[in-house]
């Protein structure tokens, strides 16, 4: 007999509070009381085929939120299969709280069947793990949860919840919503920056890291040609200026436009919002030196203690980035400076976007190209890792905020369960998967996933029948021998056909036009299997024949 208060729904309506209208799960025995709690909730149950699946799609619903996605696993294997997506999450500041179903209390620490000290393994992955005790807390836990998931620097948070706590009587008021702080500085702060980037020769802006909006999208651009300032983007934070902005100058991350890294290498004064000026993000620590930049840094970042901790800055920000470019937005708005510099900046990024022709008939330059000229503004655009999406990153034009979502962590796997979640989030937008061959057998499975909820997705699977990039860097360092890189490959159109999804096979580029036409409009999810030369790895990168 279930009972009729018991914590699982307690949980529920506890998250229900918080706002959440969907979570997503691959159920387990350990949280039968939770998924009880679900049950007539009003709360969309999606159901993914393995955990990792599951946060991937949770964090991307955070991203394109800005709010905790959720995701519910079970004990011992179900959390380390979901420990991949907690590490996209925290690495791309990203909020999100899972839940993980425990042993029961009176079988901690005895190494019960699936015991895992979930503090232990998590500490470094998350901003947060607990394990609720007491069933009448769950309220104040998942409160806390909510706002640790939001505030400074957003990331993951994780609870345990004992199976036993799960399933005993309670009855505990719950919390309302999560009230955050505005992340806004102070007026001597905004003045500074401003003065600093006035009196700058070689200005230049670098966006990215959490806690921005469109709102705070279109402030940057008001802002940026407010004071004629080129603005770059961190590794795989491109829609955070509309591209075509004429402010807008290139992605500052892997695979970089020389003439754009040595902008970079020459500002003498760097404006960082919100990013942590990462390995990728600098290539390599070498765009600045730490500790010490030869440029004048100011560093506006929502975690005081990333401030510092790589690069001294010359100023140094607290704040929330998206809140604070709209300050200076509104500082200089009504504002027309100079954009000769901006112009310039803009003249070597568009030379940059010049399909550079790759071998084999089926070119990925071109490929993006159509992608470009037929996608409408909104559509969405996921991808994991790999040397396919140097195409995408480098000749797609992103129009709009929250239309790429792509791991800053460079986790593979990552695009199909993006697309899904965004598909259910906003089912009106066109949402396209581009993965590599190796990237998209490690989530496959979800593309079950989306034909079960109706995600029509549509799957660019980049065949090239290798991983892509250890393969180029094996070519360079072990020349002509080839070893663990070879992949063989299903039939992915046929896999689609057996999901009763649309498939098919495209070998050149004069066929993928109409492909991606029917792909479209099919009505249903679909995958297309684009088989690519081998020796054209990215733009830039050829693999020499064997």
């Amino acid at each position: 007999m279930t009972l009729p208060h018991h914590g699982g729904k307690l949980l529920i309506d506890a998250l229900v509070q918080q706002g959440v209208n969907r979570v997503f799960c691959v159920p387990g025995e350990s949280y039968l009381a939770a998924l009880d709690g679900l049950y007539e909730s009003g709360v969309e149950t999606i159901v993914a085929r393995q955990e990792g699946g599951a946060t991937m799609m949770a964090e991307a619903h955070g991203k394109l939120t800005g709010k905790p996605g959720v995701a519910f696993v079970t004990r011992g294997p179900g959390a380390t299969n979901a420990a991949s997506g907690v590490h996209v999450a925290f690495q791309d500041s990203t909020p999100m709280v899972l839940f993980i179903g425990q042993v029961a209390s009176d079988q901690r620490d005895r190494e019960a069947f699936q015991e895992v000290d979930y503090r232990a393994m998590f500490g470094p992955l998350a901003k947060w793990v607990a394990e609720v005790d007491r069933a009448d807390r769950l309220p104040e836990y998942v409160s806390q949860a909510f706002h640790v998931a939001q505030s400074g620097r957003p990331g993951p948070v994780v609870l345990a919840l004992p199976e036993d706590m799960l399933s005993s009587a309670c009855d505990a008021p719950v919390v309302g919503p999560a009230v955050l702080a505005s992340g806004k500085v102070a007026d001597s702060d905004v003045t500074a920056m401003i003065e600093l980037l006035q009196g700058a020769e070689r200005p230049f802006v670098i966006v990215g890291g959490g806690g921005w909006s469109a709102e705070a999208a279109k402030a940057l651009g008001e802002f940026a040609q407010g004071l004629g300032l080129p603005v770059g983007a961190s590794f795989r934070c491109q829609d955070y200026l509309d591209n075509r902005h004429p402010c807008y100058v290139g992605d500052v991350g892997i695979g970089i436009n020389p003439a754009l890294a040595a902008r970079v290498r020459d500002a003498d004064v760097i404006l960082a919002l919100g990013a942590r000026l990462g390995e990728m993000t600098t290539s390599g620590y070498t765009l600045l030196t730490p500790p010490q930049p030869q440029q004048r840094l100011i560093h506006v970042h929502a975690d005081p203690s990333e401030l510092g901790r790589v690069y001294r800055p010359t100023l140094a920000i607290a704040g929330r980035a998206g809140a604070v470019v709209q300050q200076l937005a509104d500082r200089v708005r009504g504002k027309s400076a100079d954009q000769t510099r901006v112009a310039q900046a803009r003249a070597e990024y568009e030379a940059w976007q010049h399909p550079e022709e790759t071998p084999g008939d089926l070119k990925m330059e071109q490929v993006i190209a159509h992608l470009n000229a037929v996608l409408p503004d909104d559509a969405i655009l996921t991808n994991g890792a790999g040397n396919y999406s140097a195409w995408l990153h480098r000749y797609y034009r992103y129009r709009g905020w929250r239309t790429q979502l792509a791991p800053t962590s460079g986790s593979m796997g990552y695009g199909l369960p993006a697309a899904i979640a965004a598909k259910l989030q906003h089912p009106e937008r066109e949402v396209i998967c581009l993965a590599g061959d190796g990237c998209f057998q490690m989530v496959s499975q979800e593309f079950g996933t989306a034909c079960q909820y109706g995600a029509n997705v549509v799957v660019l699977v980049v065949n090239n029948g290798m991983y892509g990039t250890i393969r180029m860097h094996q070519q360079g360092r072990f020349p002509h021998r080839p070893s663990g890189t070879t992949l063989v490959n299903p039939d992915f159109a046929a896999l689609a056909k057996a999901y009763g999804a649309y498939g098919a096979t495209v070998t050149d580029t004069a066929g993928f036009a109409d492909a991606f036409a029917a792909a479209r409009v099919a009505g249903r999810p679909a995958i297309l299997d684009l088989q690519i030369d081998p020796n054209a790895l990215s733009p830039r990168l050829r693999l020499e024949s064997e």
